[in-house]
């Protein structure tokens, strides 16, 4: 039986948001779970993270934005992603999210969007499944 990689997550705060509470909670909860969590901190810019995200070899990229901002934060960052080749970073974006925003980040390629009132569980077993799916593994409940 191969053994398979510990996943690695990069969780970060992306803008000017200074609200870091859930982003610290999240990266605990993966941490928890097993998972190699990089936090980044506060007000980093796309391109930063991107390089992080690379720097890392990370398996997953998960933002925490508060603001209203983040479509276009969002879409900045995973631009960023596509320039430096990295299409097959999970990327999942926590915060307010609406119904309609969440639709609109994955069209622009975004994996998971969690808004209020989702389980750390739930959150964990998503990113396990995507990262499985990436690399061609089955995956099996935590």
């Amino acid at each position: 039986m191969a053994v398979t990689r510990q996943i690695r997550v990069v969780v970060s705060k992306v803008g000017l948001d200074g609200h870091d509470r859930g982003a610290k909670i999240i990266a605990r909860g993966f941490r928890d779970a097993g998972m190699e969590v990089i936090y980044t901190g506060l007000r980093r810019g796309s391109d930063e993270l991107a390089e992080t995200v690379l720097q890392e070899d990370a398996d997953v990229l998960g933002l925490s934005i508060l603001s209203g901002a983040v479509v276009p934060l969002t879409a900045k960052v995973v631009e960023a992603l596509r320039e430096r080749g990295m299409s097959d970073v999970v990327v999942l974006v926590g915060g307010i999210i609406s119904a309609e925003v969440a639709a609109r980040l994955r069209e622009m390629g975004v994996d998971g969007a969690f808004g209020p009132g989702t389980s750390i569980a739930e959150i964990v077993d998503f990113t396990r499944q995507r990262v499985a799916q990436r690399r061609g593994e089955v995956c099996r409940a935590g």
